[in-house]
């Protein structure tokens, strides 16, 4: 396992060994003793597992009572991770970084508190993304930034993206900067 840090302080791409053969592959996602050992969270609230179909984008949400951290990962099909970090205080705030997870590549990202998240679907088949939480999902501490946002200018891979109503009701960063509460 490898731990590379991102553009964004504090988040994270760890690198899995994947062990392949031509039956197909194992991979060991979780170790708490190898988490420890390279200093990732090794305690997590609730496991979370959601499908989306090509061409979707979801995002971008985040958790601020409690703040919430996400260890994210691929299990089938394969997306851009979209993070954003909402922390006033940060250098990089304001900023976004995107990984390409996959079913094979054998990433994961961290993904501290503090950060917005999205992702969008790439390819033609479905991806089924999971990731560990360090906290209890909580519907009245929660809040998002619109996916489109152009001061953030986040560059999707899709042209003609499928995205929730929800989604695209969310605020703009403007106003998140103007009552953020990271």
């Amino acid at each position: 396992m490898k731990v590379t840090p991102l553009t964004l302080s504090g988040a994270l791409v760890i690198q899995l060994d994947l062990y392949g053969d031509a039956r197909g592959f194992f991979v060991e996602r979780f170790n708490e003793q190898e988490f420890q050992r390279l200093g990732l969270p090794t305690v997590f609230k609730q496991d979370n597992h959601s499908r989306s179909a090509p061409g979707v984008i979801r995002g971008l949400h985040y958790q601020y009572d409690p703040p919430q951290g996400k260890l994210v990962g691929v299990i089938h099909g394969q997306i851009l991770d979209v993070l954003v970090d909402l922390r006033r205080n940060s250098l990089t705030y304001g900023q976004y970084a995107t990984v390409e997870l996959t079913d094979v590549n054998g990433q994961l990202v961290w993904i501290p508190p503090g950060f917005a998240h999205g992702f969008a679907v790439l390819g033609t088949d479905s991806a089924d993304v999971l990731y560990k939480v360090d906290q209890p999902y909580n519907p009245k501490g929660e809040g998002g930034i619109h996916w489109a946002d152009p001061k953030i200018a986040i560059q999707w891979p899709i042209a003609q993206p499928i995205v929730s109503a929800r989604d695209n009701l969310l605020p703009s960063f403007t106003t998140y900067h103007q009552n953020g509460v990271f």
